[in-house]
């Protein structure tokens, strides 16, 4: 049985409130009319959108992984560089909770997260805000008509492109091939510069790489991994 329908998880989640800083989900199919969605976005707006260093407590450079699964990826990052303030954002409220408990395991104070829907990005940061993006594993909405929601596609570039500060990254990972070529071909779209691209990534046997959980699975299975990195200028 999946965590989600489980009535517990929203009573565990107030236990980490330092951690976790918004626990419903925002878009429109969970808040019903448009109106509502624009007044909660709103709400949020003000608390967080340019109010980053605020939140931390501190001046630090601002990294943001979108979809953090079940948390190996930022825990483990924010562990390594302390010096760094991190923003997971997930969809799904019961994944997050694992998260939440990989946090306070590490003792980390230099992770927030929360659940948010990243269509909705600029309305929590501010322009220029963020330094760098994760993008780890995406779904690949492999359907040609939802190419749109594909978080590598040009449109959602654009938006990065907002709340990227000058020389911002986006740092991404994928197993699915289709989705990286396509992803390649978007980012020339955009005229964005390239680099550390590679079809295989575990065949570098790089020392640095963090793994997702979904990453260290499917790698044990032999899958290859794709990654390159992203400069916008």
């Amino acid at each position: 049985m999946r965590l989600r329908k489980k009535p517990w998880v929203s009573a565990e989640l107030e236990d980490y409130r330092d951690i976790v800083l918004i626990k419903d989900l925002l878009c429109a199919k969970t808040l019903g009319a448009e109106a509502n969605l624009n007044d909660e976005l709103q709400k949020v707006g003000q608390r967080m959108k340019g109010h980053w260093h605020e939140i931390f407590g501190r001046q630090a450079p601002l990294h943001v992984e979108l979809g953090t699964g079940k948390g190996k990826f930022i825990s483990e990052m924010a562990e390594r560089h302390p010096e760094i303030n991190f923003v997971g954002i997930e969809a799904q409220q019961d994944v997050l909770y694992y998260v939440a408990q990989k946090v306070r395991e590490k003792k980390l104070t230099n992770v927030k997260l929360l659940v948010f829907d990243v269509n909705h990005l600029m309305e929590i940061f501010a322009a220029g805000e963020i330094n760098r993006l994760y993008i780890n594993f995406c779904d690949p909405w492999p359907k040609v008509r939802h190419a749109k929601r594909r978080l590598t596609h040009t449109d959602f570039l654009e938006k990065y492109r907002i709340v990227l500060a000058e020389g911002g990254e986006i740092f991404f990972k994928t197993d699915n091939r289709i989705l990286f070529d396509f992803s390649l071909e978007q980012f020339a779209e955009s005229h964005l510069t390239l680099d550390k691209v590679t079809f295989d990534l575990h065949s570098n046997n790089d020392i640095n790489n963090i793994m997702t959980e979904y990453e260290t699975k499917f790698s044990g299975m032999g899958t290859k991994i794709n990654r390159c990195e992203i400069k916008f200028s």
